[in-house]
Formats: structure tokens, C-alpha cells, sequence
């Protein structure tokens, strides 16, 4: 694979980590504890929208070689997390009264429930959405470059979502008081914001955008009860490098992982690809460690950067 093959991948990686690391951020910012269940939030919108598709099949015409149907059901998919989410805070995190410590102790309990209801539903198998696989766009080949129409889709999507997001903070009302509450919860509640009603809102959109990376990540790869999970650390990795609580540090912080991660594979042959590199030289690393070489790079940043890509520096 070429090296802008892999820089494809990335973006294509990194769109999902996008969407998933915004909503962690969001919810973070808001309701103030690390949210150890939101990867499982992202496989329940994966099997919603996979058991939908089942049922709507290949309705409506395509788009970017996805059937209509298919939209559908990552609607519907975004729907029952976010009642899901919502159901879960008004139940358990919202009568607890403990720290954020406390509620992040009680997210990775909540998470096994999650996976638990899901693997007795579906068992433990892997399992995709039944949609046939599309041949590389043509016009890409000539320069090594082997992405679908679905790849296209899925940022295509991420754009789309990411810069609904942008305009719901900086142009309505909502908006504004999501991120008045963000900065000051105790200031915005005094000032007549209703707080309560602000985080109910927050566990919409953050588990929303979570359930559309676990959709898009089913389909660019596979669904499992495990999904969500195993790519967590990569989220909180995207979401810490980006800068705790910055939504946009978060969008950029999640590409940035994303293409890191597929690039991997680039690092034992750099002297071959890149002309200012010595010939021969690499690193003997396998892809395996893609994650490690994620957190090593995360690590580095922090060592310049403490407060992360969008963070507010310390004072």
C-alpha cells in the first residue's frame, strides 16, 4: 500500500474517531466525569441500526453506493442511544450522589451492562451490515489511492455532522447555553440557564454522535459486542491529545489519532518512502502496534503541550 493509501484510511479512521471523541468531550465539558460508557453507547447504535437494516433492507435509491435504507437506519440507530443515554443519567448518574470519580466508577459498571444486554442479544460473533463491497474509485487508482464510495460516505458524513455541531454551539440559543454551562455551570445557573435541561441536551448529542462513529465503524469494519470497547483508549487518547473538555481540540485531536494510526505501517520502510529520509532507514514496527505508537506521540505533545492541541494553558 502507498503511503497516500494509508493517508486515505487515516481520514476515513479518523472521521470516526472524530465523531466519537466529540461526543466524549461534550459530555465531559458538561456533566463533568469521564464517561467509561460511551464506547458501549457506540456499539448499542451499531446493532440498532444494524437489526433496522434488516428490516428496511436496501430501501430507496443510493447514495455513494449506500441504500437509502441504510441512512435510516443510522438515524434511527443515533435515536435509541441518545434515549438510551438519556434513560441512563436520569436513572443512575443523576441520583448518585458522589464525585466525578464516583460517577466514573459507576460508567465502566453501567458499560458491562451495556455489553452484557447486547451479548445476549446477538452472542459474541462478529457480524456486518449486508451491504456488497464496492470496487476503489477509478480516478483515485492511478495514484495508489484504493478508497470506496462508502469510505467517501462515511467522511462525507462526518463533515456533515461535524459542521451541524459547529453551527448548533455558535449560532443558537441552545448552543450558547451548552457552552455558557461548559465554562461555569454555578454562573450559568444563577443566570436563569437551566442546567438540568442543558446536560439531558448534552447526553442527546454527545450519545448521538457516538452511535454514528459506531455505526460508520460497523460498516468500515465489522460489528461486535466488543467494538465500542476496544476502541475506547483510542477515543480518550484523541480526546486528552486535543485537550480535556475542547470539543473542537477534540475534532482535532481525533483526526490526528486517526491518521497516526493507519501510518503506522509506513514507519519500517520511511527510507523508501520519503526522499529526506536516509535509505534503509525504519522502524521495525508492525501494525499491531498501531495503538502504542498512537499513545507514545499523545505523550510527546503533552510533554510540550500539557493542556493538549486546544487546551487553556494552566496560569
Amino acid at each position: 500500500m502507498s503511503v497516500l493509501e494509508h493517508l486515505a484510511n487515516g481520514l476515513v479512521f479518523g472521521s470516526i474517531i472524530v465523531l466519537a471523541s466529540i461526543g466524549l468531550s461534550l459530555v465531559y465539558s458538561i456533566a463533568g466525569f469521564a464517561n467509561f460508557a460511551h464506547g458501549d453507547t457506540m456499539t448499542v447504535g451499531a446493532y440498532t441500526a444494524l437489526v433496522t437494516f434488516g428490516f428496511v433492507g436496501t430501501l430507496g435509491a443510493e447514495v455513494l453506493g449506500l441504500p437509502l435504507g441504510f441512512f435510516l437506519a443510522l438515524v434511527v440507530g443515533v435515536a435509541v442511544a441518545a434515549v438510551v443515554a438519556v434513560a441512563t443519567h436520569l436513572l443512575v448518574y443523576e441520583p448518585l450522589e458522589v464525585d466525578s470519580i464516583g460517577l466514573l466508577i459507576t460508567s465502566i459498571g453501567v458499560a458491562f451492562v451495556y455489553r452484557g444486554v447486547i451479548q445476549l442479544g446477538f452472542g459474541t460473533d462478529f457480524t456486518e451490515f449486508r451491504i456488497p463491497l464496492l470496487r476503489p474509485i477509478e480516478a483515485l487508482v492511478p495514484y495508489g489511492i484504493r478508497m470506496t464510495r462508502h469510505d467517501v460516505a462515511i467522511v462525507a458524513s462526518a463533515v456533515v455532522l461535524v459542521a451541524g455541531l459547529h453551527a448548533l454551539l455558535q449560532y443558537t440559543d441552545l448552543g450558547r447555553k451548552m457552552r455558557a454551562t461548559a465554562d461555569n455551570p454555578s454562573l450559568a445557573r444563577v443566570s436563569g440557564i437551566r442546567t438540568d435541561r442543558i446536560e439531558i441536551w448534552t447526553w442527546v448529542i454527545g450519545a448521538g454522535l457516538a452511535a454514528a462513529g459506531g455505526v460508520f465503524l460497523g460498516l468500515y469494519n465489522n460489528v461486535s459486542p466488543r467494538m465500542g470497547f476496544d476502541i475506547l483508549l483510542v477515543v480518550f487518547a484523541a480526546v486528552i491529545l486535543g485537550g480535556i473538555g475542547s470539543v473542537y481540540g477534540a475534532m482535532a485531536g481525533g483526526l490526528l489519532i486517526g491518521v497516526i494510526n493507519q501510518l503506522t505501517p509506513v514507519l519500517p520502510r520511511l527510507g523508501r518512502e520519503f526522499p529526506l529520509v536516509p535509505e534503509g532507514f525504519g522502524i521495525p514496527i508492525g501494525v499491531e502496534y498501531a495503538n502504542a505508537v498512537v499513545f507514545l506521540i499523545m505523550v510527546a505533545v503533552l510533554l510540550v503541550r500539557p493542556s493538549g492541541i486546544a487546551g487553556e494553558e494552566a496560569t
